[in-house]
């Protein structure tokens, strides 16, 4: 699969892209599902080889937190499609009205043409093959644009994708923030990218010139509000995990606790507890993951020292020191912290965890809607009353209770943002829905009413129509 490096190539491999859309506009759904086997077959057939890429451009990547973050999502997204693809593909009958009598009226789901995937580095595989899949189940073709820090994953990616798709169907782009540019300019027919807030912003302008539809996954500050009632062993059991997986370099990872008051300290304690038992020989276990590259370390140890000299305090979650040389930070516990320090305005994306204390439930619920509206929020609470207060006076892309990360995971249910956090979904029934054209089609037979509403006005039967239907 050759790799576009310029500008005019991704122009003219989008062309080889849009001129074979045309010669084969509808693919059927047995082409579909065939497609969707086949990636399926080669990515279990990669496996391995994917881990291995994963780990060497992490420095070291956790096996495991490969297979359940990036692997096995994929799996389950093409098994869900391939026993829904033939269903969602029905056009769907709607109802003409006694206006449109006799008629009928279908809503039809055609493929939208060439789709643009950016994808970002914390999860290559399941971020680049996630849409992939909806924009095969929708019948579209596809140009991915890797990341330029993911170069041994997105070689691996490029090797597999190649032996199950022609170029004009899929092609992987690599490149710098020149090429992310030109490729975001493209005319695509729909454009979905997950990334920062900030790098959507100019991906959205990009778009807007082609008036290009776009899908954003984004990011944010996604809160985790911790209920009085609740045992804190328990919501720290539920929420440590979705903070630790991939070192918490994940858009919807925990970025910071509302806790109460009184219940600060306990927290501190039961996380570190409950880190070194997962993580018993620290930042070197296996099961722990690197930040990705020197970089995104200096940004996380920068914002630790910045919150340290506004006067934050700093507990880590493991006695072990952090490994500057293997970039392997345990999660820093950080309390004392203000809006002037920069880990509160900027979203964290790795394992800094700051913990803010409340003195009642509706002060924690006035400080995430005084903030941009976030991609996820975590209610830890058995308290249904309390639930219910917080899913409808908060808002946010999605919500968890008792439970993080992993409504990112459920197949049949949307995935998105809101506001700041993004824009549209997809996952799901929404995504092929997201990467299809809905066309309503009216069908009249021989008999003709619409000759009732033309000219001239004025008749009998205008009246009788208009004094039927304006009441």
């Amino acid at each position: 699969m050759t790799t576009a490096n310029t500008a005019p190539t991704l122009h003219q491999q989008l062309l080889v892209q849009q001129q074979a859309y045309r010669a084969a506009a509808n693919p059927s759904a047995a082409f579909r599902k065939q497609q969707l086997t086949a990636l399926k077959s080669a990515l279990l057939s990669n496996q391995q080889a994917l881990l291995d890429a994963l780990s060497q451009d992490y420095g070291h990547r956790s096996a495991t937190d490969s297979i359940i973050g990036d692997i096995l999502p994929i799996v389950n997204h093409i098994n869900y499609s391939l026993k829904r693809l033939s269903r969602w593909m029905k056009p769907s009958k709607r109802h003409a009205g006694l206006l449109l009598a006799p008629a009928s009226v279908t809503v039809h789901y055609q493929p939208v043409g060439v789709v643009g995937i950016v994808v970002p580095w914390n999860f290559p595989i399941m971020l680049s093959l996630g849409p992939l899949i909806t924009a095969i189940s929708a019948g579209n073709r596809a140009m991915i644009k890797m990341s330029e820090f993911t170069p041994a994953t997105n070689s691996v990616l490029k090797t597999l994708l190649s032996g199950v798709f022609s170029e004009d169907q899929v092609c992987v782009i690599e490149g710098e923030a020149d090429i992310a540019a030109a490729f975001t300019s493209l005319p695509f027919d729909h454009l979905i990218f997950t990334g920062s807030t900030t790098v959507g912003r100019h991906v959205m302008r990009a778009a807007a010139d082609n008036l290009t539809p776009v899908t954003l996954e984004l990011g944010g500050k996604s809160p985790v509000i911790i209920a009085d009632d609740i045992d804190l062993s328990i919501a720290v059991e539920r929420l440590i995990y979705g903070k630790c997986l991939n070192a918490g370099q994940i858009c919807v990872a925990p970025d910071y606790i509302l806790c109460p008051e009184h219940k600060v300290d306990e927290f501190i304690k039961e996380y570190r507890r409950q880190f070194q038992a997962m993580y018993r020989d620290g930042v070197g276990s296996d099961d722990y993951t690197s930040v990705i590259d020197a970089r995104q370390f200096a940004r996380l140890t920068s914002w630790l020292e910045d919150a340290k000299s506004k006067g934050a305090k700093v507990t880590p979650a493991s006695d072990a020191e952090i490994n500057t040389a293997e970039q392997r930070m345990p999660t820093q516990l950080i309390t004392q912290v203000d809006d002037s320090m920069t880990l509160m305005q900027e979203e964290i994306f790795g394992p800094l965890l700051p913990i803010l204390p409340y003195a009642n439930l509706q002060q924690a619920i006035d400080y995430v809607n005084d903030r941009p509206r976030p991609l996820a929020l975590y209610i830890m609470s058995f308290d249904t009353q309390c639930q219910q207060q917080l899913l409808t006076q908060t808002h946010s892309g999605g919500v968890c209770i008792n439970e993080t990360v992993f409504h990112v995971a459920a197949d049949d249910a949307p995935f998105g943002g809101i506001g700041p956090s993004g824009m549209g979904h997809y996952h799901g029934k929404e995504g092929f829905l997201a990467l299809s054209k809905a066309k309503t089609v009216l069908k009249r037979g021989k008999l003709n009413t619409g000759k009732l509403v033309t000219p001239p006005y004025g008749t009998l039967i205008h009246k009788i129509m208009l004094k039927l239907f304006l009441r």
